[in-house]
């Protein structure tokens, strides 16, 4: 019987959490490496929406969709994930280009109903508000995604995978092929090693002469206290995009990514606490309880990189923007991918070697 594969998974965020727990799942020995444990340090700063929507062309919609069934799957094999289908209603783009994108999206598949003002009061009753005109798209959801990371890894870690807090200084080389990372606890080998870093993932590949071109954008979200039921799932108007978490927090951003902080961010979220409170009946006793800047790891065309970095051997990479949409779908293929060889066709725009073009 052939020895179990060694991988070392960088990044415990919801990329990193997914990955390891399909390795896992697949037979491989693994090991996760993370400075910030589990969670990461994106993930906690999203808004979680799972979706395939926004003016994508079809190729990344096709992935995305496949990412939404992933969802469904992986809570069907882990009970208890923190998922709900709530939905998503939008009208933050002009009347004209959110009707093209709801005819284009529609001949595409996706559940796009459009709606009038009476309609979205009664999808959103609180909302002071309503739109003339928006589309939603009932099939949309959100995650709890710091608790569904944990969930992952803590599931992967009943099954034989080794969590390290510890930070990775290099990966390490022998003859042209990464064998390992160097941490602050010393060397760890492994036949493969991912990185799933996020914002840190430019400087550990770095350390193996590799380029990742990264954007670091940052994205203001304000978070309220725990309140009592004020929406039913996600609101995306012009100016602002909110949701309610599972704990009943009203969390909200200027763009579902988050906002700019400006250079007062905590100014910056009391002014968004309030035009969120302002949007809300019901809400005159709702309370700002803290904001997030997060730093979103996107890469310069606005697609994720995934695969393997051609000029290394024994290097995979998984660094993107949304992360949590396309989680459950990245770790299923890169597991194949790692493990078996196979590259998953909806991957095929997605390596590293498209920069190099």
């Amino acid at each position: 019987m052939a020895a179990a594969k060694q991988v070392i998974v960088i990044g415990a965020g919801i990329i990193g959490a997914s990955i390891a727990w399909h390795l896992t799942k697949a037979g491989a020995q693994v090991t996760v490496v993370s400075e910030s444990g589990a969670g990461g340090v994106a993930t906690p700063n999203s808004f979680a929406w799972i979706n395939a929507s926004w003016g994508n062309p079809e190729i990344y919609f096709r992935l995305r969709i496949r990412a939404m069934a992933e969802w469904k799957r992986l809570a069907n094999e882990l009970p208890g994930l923190p998922l709900a289908w709530c939905g998503g209603l939008c009208w933050d783009l002009p009347a004209d280009r959110l009707e093209a994108y709801a005819a284009e999206h529609s001949s595409w598949g996706y559940g796009i109903e459009r709606v009038d003002a009476k309609r979205a009061a009664q999808i959103e009753p609180n909302l002071v508000e309503p739109p003339e005109f928006a589309v939603y798209v009932a099939e949309e959801g959100v995650t709890e995604p710091v608790a569904a990371a944990r969930a992952l890894l803590a599931d992967a870690e009943r099954h034989g995978t080794r969590v390290i807090a510890s930070t990775v200084s290099a990966l390490a080389q022998t003859n042209g092929r990464i064998t390992g990372v160097d941490t602050s606890h010393g060397l760890i080998a492994a036949d493969e090693v991912v990185i799933a870093a996020g914002v840190g993932a430019p400087d550990i590949a770095a350390t193996a002469g590799i380029s990742l071109p990264i954007e670091t954008p940052p994205g203001l979200i304000v978070h309220s206290r725990p309140h009592k039921k004020l929406l039913n799932g996600l609101v995306h108007d012009e100016k602002l995009h909110m949701r309610q978490t599972a704990e009943g927090r009203i969390i909200a951003g200027s763009d579902f990514a988050g906002g700019d902080p400006g250079d007062d961010p905590a100014a910056t979220a009391r002014e968004l606490f309030a035009v969120a409170k302002a949007a809300l009946r019901g809400a005159g006793d709702l309370e700002l309880d803290f904001h997030t800047v997060g730093y979103r790891p996107t890469p310069i065309d606005g697609f994720p990189i995934i695969g393997r970095a051609e000029s290394m051997d024994g290097l995979y990479i998984a660094v993107m923007h949304s992360g949590i949409t396309l989680a459950p779908a990245v770790g299923l293929f890169a597991a194949r991918e790692i493990l078996d060889g196979e590259r998953d066709t909806l991957l095929a725009p997605y390596g590293l070697s498209r920069f190099a073009q």
